[in-house]
């Protein structure tokens, strides 16, 4: 357990005392998914140095966690973040491996290409390719895999979209990144034309492509995605894992809060020929929402990252960050088979159950018994995302932002 968040100055003195046998994981941002990848790079002895832009995040109290230290946020200065972290590596004394779990800690690392770092997963030019839904989409359309109904607008006139499309409709960005920069969000629902034209010319005024998307009427509870690791030798030897997002907290639009692995050849070989497409490496999440209309599964997006719920396949036997890991280390990892496994999120799981009268909880009193008694954490097949009693300082440093007037600053 790290004793303390550190500045980036204290944090380099603390580690130039250290010895490391192998190179330590930088995990970037320092929440829940970062806790989530730092567990599961304990599991193998790895040591973990958290990297954030403050110490209110889950992650720093972990036991999993050895160090945890200041950088400077890389979307307010991308050159401070290079220095501060090439900074760590001099005093850590030899390389060290990066994982980004947040989008733009994860483009950073690419984009800044510090000194020292060792980056498990593709560099800028294919991670913007796999980002970029218009060409995401493009790729989709060559082989074969059904997305949406999009219009980009660089291509077709807002009055033949809605023409197309009707209302309500979703703008969408071909960069999520550069949208959320002005926009606030990575999407938005119009419901006339009028609305239609006000957000395109506000795109078009912050140069950001947009395209318009036909609303999915989405099957409420059958969400899938493809978690995976590809190694640089192709998606042939692949570690992956089909979750199926069985509820969300909102229930029809929220983030995932609880996740089911799921036996799905058709999802998995359809995401696998995407990122083969793209000639993508390392961790990823492709995202499936099931449509009613077309009684189809549709690809939404493709997270070059961990994700918050990546506690999942490493339950069910998949440790995609020590496959990571392992890829660019003299480490090894080879994984020992496929079991189902169940992953919840206690924290947005219980407010469900106490807001919508409309859910009925889809856990049995031997799972609640388990999750109380801490015996979960024997069985392997139901995981969390925070709470763990063998581990229980990130639950306490969640119960403590919840219920005072401190508020980390990203969700996951």
């Amino acid at each position: 357990m790290a004793e303390e968040f550190l500045s980036t100055a204290a944090l380099r003195d603390e580690l130039e005392g250290v010895t490391f046998d192998r190179p330590p994981a930088l995990v970037s941002n320092a929440h829940i998914t970062g806790l989530s990848v730092a567990r599961a790079l304990s599991e193998h002895g790895v040591p973990v140095i958290a990297l954030d832009r403050n110490g209110d995040g889950v992650a720093p109290p972990s036991d999993a966690i050895d160090f945890a230290g200041e950088v400077t946020f890389p979307l307010d200065d991308l050159e401070g973040f290079r220095e501060d972290v090439e900074a760590v590596v001099d005093a850590v004394g030899r390389e060290v491996v990066a994982f980004g779990c947040m989008d733009e800690w994860a483009l950073s690392y690419a984009a800044a290409e510090p000194e020292g770092v060792r980056l498990p997963f593709a560099d800028s030019d294919v991670l913007d390719a796999v980002l970029n839904k218009s060409r995401l989409y493009a790729t989709c359309e060559e082989l074969g895999v059904p997305y949406p109904e999009t219009h980009r607008l660089s291509e077709t006139s807002v009055d033949e979209a809605a023409e197309a499309l009707g209302f309500p409709l979703v703008v969408k960005p071909a960069l999520k990144r550069e949208f959320e920069e002005a926009f606030g969000t990575n999407v938005i629902e119009v419901a006339d034309r009028e609305e239609f034209a006000d957000v395109v010319e506000a795109a078009e005024a912050e140069g950001v492509e947009v395209m318009a998307q036909k609303r999915v009427n989405v099957a409420t509870g059958e969400d899938r995605s493809l978690a995976s690791y590809v190694p640089p030798s192709g998606v042939e030897d692949a570690l992956a894992v089909v979750g199926n997002a069985r509820v969300r907290f909102p229930r029809s639009f929220g983030t995932s809060c609880l996740v089911e692995r799921v036996e799905d050849p058709t999802l998995r070989d359809r995401a696998l020929s995407v990122l083969d497409e793209a000639d993508y490496y390392g961790i990823s999440e492709a995202e499936f929402v099931y449509d009613a209309d077309r009684e189809e599964y549709l690809l939404l997006d493709v997270n070059t990252r961990p994700w918050k719920w990546i506690s999942m396949p490493v339950a069910a036997g998949a440790n995609l960050p020590m496959a990571a890991y392992a890829a660019v280390t003299d480490a090894t990892y080879e994984s020992e088979g496929i079991e189902d496994a169940r992953w919840v999120y206690l924290r947005d799981y219980l407010s469900l159950l106490a807001t919508d009268d409309a859910f009925w909880d889809v856990l049995s009193t031997t799972d609640w018994a388990s999750l109380l008694s801490g015996g979960f954490e024997e069985s392997g097949t139901l995981t969390t995302g925070v709470y763990r009693p063998s581990d229980p300082d990130p639950a306490a440093k969640l119960i403590e932002t919840e219920f005072t007037d401190r508020e980390y600053y990203c969700s996951c």
